[in-house]
């Protein structure tokens, strides 16, 4: 190898790490519309591996329990996929529509008396999970990305048009 190659690779590993540096400090912005309480949402909730606190703070009290104003934090892992699915898809402007979040004690516990789908240990308790539509993308589309991405729980509700995304241990269904 002579001097010129040598130094032509010394020279791309060292520019590579400051590339990939700028590449990873682009900002995650995610918009969402709560179907229960109306609110929207705009927000940059990460840029590079920083998660923004103010923004956080946000999607928490957006994402709260609508029945009784209880506000938890919300996992940004959860954020991370939602962001992810959305890029998958392409529509980097798609609206979530929000169906429920953070859920209470108490309101899980109502929900599950009127249904056996409501688990009794839900990830919705701890922030761990989110009821969704994407705009203009069909729920199945929604779900078979987020089955690709592999990470965490995926739930494919079709008659009332929803996915369920958490940051659980990875497996799906179909309810």
């Amino acid at each position: 190898m002579n001097r010129r190659i040598f130094l032509g690779i010394a020279l791309a590993a060292t520019a590579a790490p400051a590339f990939a540096t700028k590449t990873d400090a682009k900002p995650r912005f995610l918009s969402f519309h709560h179907q229960h309480t109306d609110e929207r949402l705009t927000v940059c909730y990460r840029i590079g591996d920083n998660y923004q606190r103010s923004e956080l703070g946000k999607i928490n009290h957006l994402f709260r329990d609508f029945r009784t104003g209880d506000i938890v934090p919300i996992d940004p892992k959860l954020l991370d996929i939602l962001y992810d699915v959305r890029r998958s898809i392409g529509n980097e402007d798609a609206i979530y529509e929000v169906l429920s979040a953070y859920r209470s004690p108490q309101t899980n516990a109502m929900l599950r008396s009127r249904s056996s789908r409501v688990a009794k240990k839900s990830l919705h308790l701890t922030g761990q999970a989110v009821d969704v539509r994407l705009a203009n993308t069909r729920s199945r589309r929604v779900r078979d990305i987020a089955v690709a991405l592999g990470r965490g729980g995926v739930g494919y509700y079709p008659r009332s048009d929803f996915v369920h995304l958490d940051t659980g241990t990875v497996r799906r269904w179909v309810a």
